[in-house]
């Protein structure tokens, strides 16, 4: 039996003889040159980190392309850090599955080390002001989630957190935008160094969205007289302070307990996955697809690793958004929300037997070649037909793939503003296009709006996943009864209007009503959701 750790990382014949590739660059003068002249510090430690952005680290570092690693740091799960990277050395078991059942296995070994982003925390935040203000740092990224960029509710009012790091300022921040702006101030009082800040999370303008968040908080801080009026103009310079844009794409599910078997019965040890305190469900190891794409806008003004040695693609920002919108509006995210909440209400709990199911495989079939691909843009380094095929014929069917409805359903509210407001908004702007002829993005919408009841189609309870708005959207939707159609008094009208939801007001848009008519069809009682599907995709 096997531990993974630094110290039996040099056990390579010992992997290698169980099918485990192991690092080929010198691990510890890796890690002490990343602690004293860190380069990439990373926010949010979670798999789409692990299993993805920190192995093209580990290419780099392999081929001899760089030297340093990377600093893993979580703002959110503070459990994750202990139990998963610490009591492991940083080290990841990389799990990369094929359709074939057949898997590759490699230890992931350029995190040199993580911290808890917790300004209660001395140690850790001493830690943290020191990285930034440290001139050898050229780039920090996040995966955080939609989510973590979020400053106010469903009614536009800043969210408490944010209210009381406005008040507190930088020394207290708590929130994770709050708490990047306060280290940023950090690097521009050890002499307005340069840095790029690079959004990796699946939504529309990414960089934008993380600009705007942290300039927010910059302006109220100055505001409050907690910083100097110079770092406005240090933050918004981007020569100096840039927000690249980006598009990520890879599919790395919740850790699968038959993997843990498989990789404990080769004799590695302690390879179970845990729930934390927060709910995440995480492992020592990753299991995640093969396929994987990034394309990253490439404005670094204290330059960056090599990375597109490593397959990630560096480009202008147009094509970026194209990549990003013809991936997150029309040819992945958009069928994964789709599954998501149809799989919930029909009690599928894997992706890939969804994609086995006649009017589930239809609806996203529709969605993607019907109604989206008619106004998707062609980013020209990756061709949408041909990625769109990959997603419905292999990525989404694969079946040793661990993906569920349940996992994709969370924080809804907010993907659909971009997985489906985008397309909306596009077919607005199309004189050719009649935006009233969409009916599958609506009836996602619809189901998306019944899913919500925490009903499933046998009309049994059903746990509806975490989402910041579910108080606000639950209460807005109170009285309706499923099987109960006169209990409908408009009451999705507050949603289906609201543009912070949406991007876009769907009455205005002439999809409000339609919409409503579906949901009507979906409550009508016991198996209305099948029945609804089978009437519009025969």
């Amino acid at each position: 039996m096997i531990l993974m750790n630094a110290t039996n990382l040099a056990c390579k014949n010992q992997w290698m003889s169980i099918g485990v590739a192991t690092p080929s660059f010198n691990y510890p003068p890796m890690v002490g040159r990343t602690v004293t002249e860190p380069t990439w510090i990373h926010f949010g430690a979670g798999n789409i980190f692990r299993g993805f952005i920190a192995e093209l680290q580990q290419k780099l570092l392999d081929a001899g392309n760089t030297n340093t690693g990377i600093i893993a740091a979580e703002s959110f799960d503070y459990d994750i850090i202990d139990k998963i990277y610490i009591p492991y050395d940083n080290l990841t078991m990389l799990v990369s599955l094929r359709p074939d059942g057949t898997s590759d296995k490699k230890i992931i070994a350029s995190i040199a080390e993580s911290i808890k982003a917790n300004t209660s925390d001395f140690t850790a935040t001493r830690r943290l002001k020191e990285i930034f203000s440290n001139p050898s740092l050229q780039m920090v990224t996040f995966t955080i989630t939609e989510k973590g960029y979020a400053l106010t509710d469903l009614k536009g009012q800043f969210l408490p957190i944010i209210q009381s790091d406005l008040a507190l300022g930088p020394e207290k921040a708590k929130h994770v935008m709050s708490l990047i702006t306060a280290l940023v101030y950090e690097r521009y009082l050890a002499g307005q160094l340069p840095i790029a800040l690079v959004s990796l999370d699946n939504c529309s303008h990414n960089g934008a969205k993380l600009k705007s968040s942290l300039s927010t908080i910059a302006q109220a801080w100055f505001d409050n007289g907690f910083i100097k009026n110079d770092f406005l103009e240090y933050l918004n310079d981007d020569r100096v302070v840039s927000f690249p844009w980006s598009m990520i794409d890879k599919i790395t599910p919740r850790p699968s307990e038959q993997i843990a078997e498989q990789l404990t019965e080769l004799g590695i040890t302690a390879m179970s996955p845990i729930i934390t305190e927060k709910n995440t469900f995480i492992a020592p190891f990753v299991n995640a697809e093969v396929p994987q794409y990034l394309v990253i806008e490439d404005v670094f003004p204290n330059s960056r690793p090599p990375l597109e040695l490593a397959g990630v693609f560096f480009t202008d920002r147009a094509t970026v958004n194209k990549a990003e919108r013809m991936k997150v509006t029309t040819c992945l995210n958009p069928l994964h929300t789709a599954l998501a909440i149809y799989g919930c209400l029909l009690g599928y709990n894997s992706i890939a037997s969804e994609m086995k199911d006649p009017q589930l495989k239809t609806l996203v079939e529709k969605i993607g070649y019907q109604e989206g691909l008619p106004v998707v843009v062609d980013p020209k380094i990756i061709n949408p037909l041909t990625f769109i095929n990959e997603v419905i014929n292999e990525r989404l069917p694969n079946p040793n793939i661990p993906d569920t409805p349940q996992r994709i359903a969370t924080d809804t509210s907010q993907k659909i503003p971009v997985r489906f407001g985008e397309t909306i908004k596009s077919y607005i702007l199309r004189e050719d296009l009649d935006i009233t002829k969409l009916l599958f993005i609506p009836l996602v919408i619809a189901g998306w709006c019944r899913y919500l009841l925490g009903v499933d189609d046998k009309l049994a309870p059903m746990k509806i996943s975490s989402d910041p708005m579910l108080p606000e959207l639950t209460e807005t939707l109170s009285g309706i009864k499923v099987g109960e159609p006169r209990t409908y008094n408009g009451q999705l009208k507050t949603i289906l209007s609201n543009q912070v939801i949406f991007g876009i007001n769907l009455y205005e848009a002439g999809l409000g009503e339609k919409i409503e008519d579906l949901f009507i069809e979906l409550i009508t009682g016991t198996d209305a959701v099948r029945n609804t599907l089978i009437k519009y995709l025969q």
